[in-house]
């Protein structure tokens, strides 16, 4: 068995669903599951929520450690699940090491939904958030636009390469703003609340929040602690986001906010 290749997709089993969301006790122990393979000695992986270190030694071979830097994070599960059904699969000798380096490349460049897709879900998430909190059928109508505008925000936030941070603000400043002028011009006596409300639910980290209470359960506090301040910082970009919008209404209108 190549040992070299065997780290190597096992690091990037990890890579894949430390970027997917995925709890960092998982990420180790698929990684640990994969080492384990070589039969070797010594065979350990620590990872963080923005690196992985997995090392194989033995006194028949040269160790091997492998740093993998992880900037980016989002939340994809179906990618988690793929590459659990992979470390399965190996670890049972359905698959070699190679097929499995092969698959796993395979799996962190796939789309699961095309981008027109995601833009009618962050306009479905707006008008049934909308609906949920008690909205009528103009308030959905005004959720729908600006469900479209947050889709085009985050398209764009991506193109200029915004960090995460100036990206949920940026898309935040623009549901407020979109919603109140739909207020005042588009759409008068619409409720404006509760359609920011809907529209900003996107934007919540709630799985990232959750993930870092299961990571802090588990006993990966720094890992957790990192993920609730990530959530933290998120929520105060949106908030903040929120907040510029309405003053900047205020401030072009020369009035209070029609509520």
């Amino acid at each position: 068995m190549n040992d070299k290749l065997l780290v190597e997709t096992a690091v990037l089993a990890g890579e894949i669903m430390l970027i997917s969301g995925a709890e960092i006790f998982r990420v180790e122990d698929t990684i640990d599951h994969i080492l384990r393979k070589a039969g070797r000695d010594t065979a350990e992986a620590i990872v963080f929520s923005t690196g992985i270190f997995a090392s194989l030694n033995d006194p028949s071979i040269e160790a091997i450690t492998v740093a993998r830097r992880v900037n980016v994070r989002s939340t994809n599960l179906n990618r988690v699940y793929l590459v659990n059904d992979v470390s399965r699969k190996l670890c049972a000798d359905l698959m070699t090491v190679e097929e499995a380096y092969e698959r796993l490349k395979e799996i962190r460049g796939t789309v699961q939904f095309h981008k027109r897709l995601k833009d009618m879900g962050f306009m479905g998430v707006a008008v049934f958030f909308t609906l949920l909190l008690g909205g009528n059928a103009r308030d959905c109508l005004a959720a729908a636009v600006t469900g479209a505008v947050l889709a085009g925000a985050m398209e764009a936030s991506v193109k200029i390469r915004l960090n995460d941070f100036c990206a949920n603000a940026f898309c935040a400043f623009l549901i407020a703003l979109t919603t109140l002028f739909l207020e005042r011009w588009g759409l008068p006596g619409i409720k404006s609340d509760i359609i920011m409300i809907g529209a900003i639910m996107p934007l919540v980290p709630g799985v990232i929040f959750t993930t870092a209470i299961r990571d802090t359960l588990n006993g990966d506090y720094a890992s957790g602690t990192a993920r609730i301040v990530e959530a933290v910082v998120i929520a105060l970009a949106v908030a903040a986001g929120v907040g510029a919008g309405m003053g900047l209404y205020q401030w072009l209108t020369g009035g209070n906010l029609i509520w």
